[in-house]
């Protein structure tokens, strides 16, 4: 039954009320603002070499690229704007610098299961600079047969020799912002963005043989409506990716000032912004996508569908993967990374990053060691953004799930109420009209958040 509010499902506006709040994203759990300077390059070093001695584990590895040719004025990523290709140049230099101050670390280089860069905008670097980072990367840390390798571009920048050359080097899955393509929507945002070159990278990438096509949407644009975003919608999936990530936008302008450019009144909000959801849930699923995760949608034959299926889907900092590893190391202005139950964060600024590699050090601006505590409520919100449920017997049995968190379970009363998730002997259980409101859930199991949530720390749930 649908309420005549934005076509959302009754009582939906009822919810909203309640539980459209500010909130973490969970992208790791400490959220990043438990994070301190007190953990430094001396703290990242030792946790590396302890990682070197897990030689059989699994590794992953992630680089970022800060530099753009253009600001997007939606964009929370950290970013430097340029023209200047000859900037990636030495950049490329200076994270094989950083890599190889790791790999030192580490004493050898472990197998890499899962490979990807982001940004910012990869493709910024000209293809000749592309293999030279790749390849060196790849000296300092091989490849396991099968890796996952993939890279964010910029499809009105990514040229022909720029896929020939990923394709040349090994990556095997492409993934490119589109976020909308209405005219008025793109032109409010500061990105105008072609279906033509779109479908270019589209095509191109499967003529070179890419393994996966990920196409990314963002809803709680300004001026996006049900009716402009289904026809976005339509469009997308006519081209067929085999993933298309749907992400809400987080307003942040105390944050990220560019954003205060964006007209703040033409933005949906509430139940007008999870209308636009509603209808890409709706409309991906009746296409043959899906749901995976939070956010996320794939084709039915898609290994991340099939994973999620089985319940061994995973999620890190470069998204939900099939391919768990324990450690992640990460090189780049900003980076961040996983490693031996730490996380870290490098220097923000290009400049102090490069003097810190200069210097023969970690470039650590902060992190955290995460505590037992940490990890085990690490492990209950990554079954609740991956697999929709927490299985008590994963956890120590009903009876120790139970004691440890009662107080979480009572807070969380209100929720099984409203039918957001449901509670029995076996576990907990996220309902459908739940997963519009995971972040939600997830928060209840968060010790870090009273302390973590200052005023306008987060975006809003919803």
């Amino acid at each position: 039954m649908l309420n005549e509010n934005h076509g959302l499902p009754a009582g939906t506006s009822e919810l909203l009320s309640r539980y459209d709040r500010p909130g973490p994203r969970y992208t790791s759990y400490p959220t990043a603002p438990v994070w301190t300077e007190a953990f430094t390059a001396a703290d990242c070093e030792q946790r590396l070499a302890a990682a070197g001695g897990r030689r059989d584990e699994p590794l992953s590895l992630y680089v970022h690229i800060p530099y753009c040719a253009s600001m997007c004025w939606y964009c929370a990523c950290s970013v430097v704007i340029s023209q200047d290709v000859e900037k990636g140049e030495r950049y490329v230099d200076d994270v094989l610098r950083e890599a190889a101050l790791a790999r030192r670390h580490m004493g050898h280089g472990r197998a890499v299961v899962q490979h990807h860069w982001g940004g910012g905008t990869p493709t910024f670097l000209q293809p000749a600079a592309i293999e030279r980072l790749f390849g060196g990367l790849c000296e300092l840390f091989p490849l396991a047969p099968s890796a996952e390798v993939s890279i964010e571009v910029d499809p009105r920048v990514t040229t022909r020799a720029h896929l020939e050359a990923l394709a040349a080097a090994g990556m095997n899955r492409i993934s490119m912002g589109v976020q909308d393509f209405d005219p008025a929507v793109q032109k409010a945002i500061h990105r105008e963005q072609s279906l033509e070159q779109t479908r270019a990278i589209v095509d191109g990438a499967r003529e070179l043989a890419f393994e996966s096509v990920n196409v990314d949407l963002v809803y709680g644009l300004p001026g996006q409506t049900v009716e402009s975003f289904a026809r976005t919608l339509a469009t997308i999936t006519d081209l067929r990716p085999d993933r298309i990530a749907c992400y809400s936008y987080a307003h942040v302008p105390w944050l990220k000032k560019h954003q205060k450019l964006i007209d703040e009144k033409a933005l949906p909000l509430g139940a007008a912004k999870l209308a636009l959801y509603h209808e890409a849930l709706r409309h991906l699923c009746a296409a043959g996508y899906e749901p995976v995760g939070m956010d996320h949608f794939a084709r039915s034959d898609d290994e991340l569908a099939v994973a999620a299926r089985g319940g061994r889907l995973h999620r890190n900092f470069m998204g939900y993967t099939t391919m768990p590893a324990s450690d992640m190391v990460a090189f780049g202005v900003t980076a961040i990374g996983d490693v031996d139950g730490a996380f870290t964060q490098n220097l923000k600024g290009v400049a102090e990053w490069r003097a810190a590699i200069d210097q023969g050090r970690l470039p650590v601006h902060r992190g955290h060691r995460r505590s037992i505590d940490d990890e085990a409520r690490r492990r209950i919100i990554l079954d609740i953004m991956c697999r929709f449920g927490v299985t008590f017997a994963d956890h120590g049995g009903a009876a120790s799930f139970r004691r440890e968190y009662a107080d979480e379970l009572t807070r969380l009363q209100p929720m099984i109420d409203d039918g957001l998730c449901t509670l029995d002997a076996q576990g907990l259980r996220v309902t459908s009209i739940g997963r519009l409101f995971v972040r939600n859930l997830c928060m209840v199991f968060d010790a870090h958040l009273p302390a973590a949530a200052q005023p306008g720390r987060f975006s809003r749930t919803v």
